[in-house]
């Protein structure tokens, strides 16, 4: 009788191994059949709206119509894979959930994409190559639709692999590949590309910098003192008034340009007024958490949990308005081919195709973004809230000042460098006179006495090296694979 009731219980147990195969094949499934279903919803929406109204007013209504849908598909590539680097701080430093993130991510995006993205977008159109004579409209048409979608490739390659690389060099080594299969290197502006190539090295330098330099001024004024909670009373609230002021600022140079044009004096005093307002507004709120907090770093570090999210907002805001560009750059320069018949010298945005690139940002950033965020937010170094506010509010300011030199620099350089800078930073401070014992090295000294010396303490390793190798490698490859998908693409629409 044993043998047929254990033959009963093992057939049990491999119908309830196969069930939650089954079920996990599913899920699975789902994750990925539901988010790409979206997608190809959002595209076929978008080409069928810009073909509809584009066949009343133009004959060219078909490229117009194949590019919108293109600059969808970059648009959602970009929600998917850069917009990680804005918000993985918040979500590694435990402050954001990953939905919160994206929530208030895509939103910020959006709204930064539609008030400020104009002037960057002129730089990626028009920028990179100067086309002349010997260059048609349908060349120039070709050019543009070929960078489009090697750059979408690319970054979505890019995603499927976990690997956040650069949409705007994706974009930028697309306009260069297919510009040379066009006219050859001549037809490359290569003062604008020195100029642009120089950002990519300052950018991330800049923000580790900042990061770094915000840091270690909490760590000596607030984390490492005496009386932790008086200094954070002190000093929390002249932080979120730097934030507010530099929000501030940048609303006024380049958000509100639209419908309203201050000047440096007028900037300089609202940006003063921002501080002192966000100032006055947060020493109570702060006054009031710090009376129920004990005198830990673990708990200081919670006051910035706020500032965290604030900063995280402006610099989704400051991704919307500068990488829009990457999206609807190129497809900016089609529409204008159309609506002027010819190649024209200033490009204007129309707002559908703003709208275009910032909510197919947003949409790809909710339907593909959250795998990335965690990403980010957790594999190069160990955050919290202090940290990665730091984070955010370097590369927020970094790129702020960039997109109001009209340059299209990488975020994911920015942010990550950032990143980068908190770690190391406090790879420096934790690691005073210490020596790295090399694998092999020997002493004469015993094991205890090794730890125990400060000349030949094992260095403290807070920074993972291989994300440095690996996102370096990632960034060397970008312009190039792109550039030449670009030229392979051109080739196979002048076959057509």
């Amino acid at each position: 009788m044993s043998t047929p009731v254990k033959k009963t219980e093992n057939r049990y147990v491999n119908d309830l191994r196969r069930y939650g195969y089954v079920q996990s094949v599913f899920f699975g499934l789902r994750g990925v059949i539901v988010p790409l279903g979206l997608s190809i919803i959002f595209l076929a929406v978008v080409g069928s709206t810009v073909g509809g109204y584009q066949s009343t007013i133009s004959e060219d209504w078909l490229i117009v119509a194949v590019a919108a849908v293109v600059g969808g598909y970059m648009a959602l590539n970009i929600g998917a894979n850069d917009v990680a680097n804005n918000m993985g701080p918040a979500v590694g430093g435990k402050v954001l959930t990953v939905l919160a993130a994206v929530f208030i991510a895509a939103v910020c995006e959006a709204a930064g994409a539609l008030l400020a993205g104009g002037d960057v977008v002129k730089t990626v159109s028009k920028g990179i190559i100067s086309p002349g004579p010997e260059v048609s409209v349908m060349a120039f048409r070709d050019l543009m639709l070929s960078a489009l979608f090697a750059a979408a490739l690319w970054i979505n390659l890019a995603t499927i692999l976990n690997a956040p690389v650069s949409t705007t060099h994706s974009i930028v080594g697309g306009v260069l590949g297919a510009g040379i299969a066009v006219a050859g290197f001549g037809l490359v502006n290569w003062g604008t590309m020195s100029a642009i190539a120089a950002s990519w090295v300052i950018s991330p330098v800049i923000g580790a910098g900042l990061a770094a330099l915000i840091l270690y001024f909490i760590k000596t004024r607030i984390l490492y003192v005496e009386d932790r909670l008086a200094a954070a009373k002190k000093w929390v609230p002249v932080l979120i008034g730097l934030m507010a002021g530099a929000f501030t600022a940048y609303m006024l140079l380049k958000g509100l340009k639209k419908i309203w044009h201050p000047g440096m004096l007028e900037i300089v005093l609202l940006s003063i007024a921002a501080f002192a307002a966000a100032y006055a507004a947060s020493r109570p709120y702060i006054a009031a958490r710090v009376r129920e907090l004990a005198n830990r770093r673990t708990d200081i570090n919670r006051l910035f949990n706020l500032p965290l999210i604030a900063g995280a907002a402006l610099l989704s805001f400051a991704h919307g308005a500068n990488d829009v560009a990457n999206a609807v750059g190129p497809l900016a320069a089609i529409v204008s081919t159309v609506q002027q018949s010819g190649i024209a010298r200033e490009v204007t945005i129309p707002l559908w195709v703003m709208a275009v690139g910032a909510f197919g940002i947003a949409l790809g950033l909710g339907l593909f973004g959250p795998k990335l965020i965690t990403v980010v937010g957790e594999k190069i170094t160990r955050l919290n809230s202090a940290r990665a506010y730091c984070v955010a509010l370097s590369a927020a300011v970094t790129v702020l000042i960039a997109t109001t030199l009209g340059l299209p620099v990488s975020s994911t350089h920015i942010a990550v460098g950032a990143v980068f800078g908190v770690g190391f930073l406090r790879e420096f401070l934790e690691n005073p006179n210490k020596k790295k014992l090399r694998p092999g090295h020997k002493l004469n000294v015993t094991a205890e006495d090794a730890f125990k010396s400060r000349g030949y303490r094992s260095m403290r390793l807070l920074v993972r090296r291989r994300f440095a190798v690996s996102i370096a490698a990632a960034w060397v490859v970008t312009v190039p694979a792109s550039a030449l998908l670009a030229a392979l693409i051109y080739g196979c629409l002048q076959l057509l």
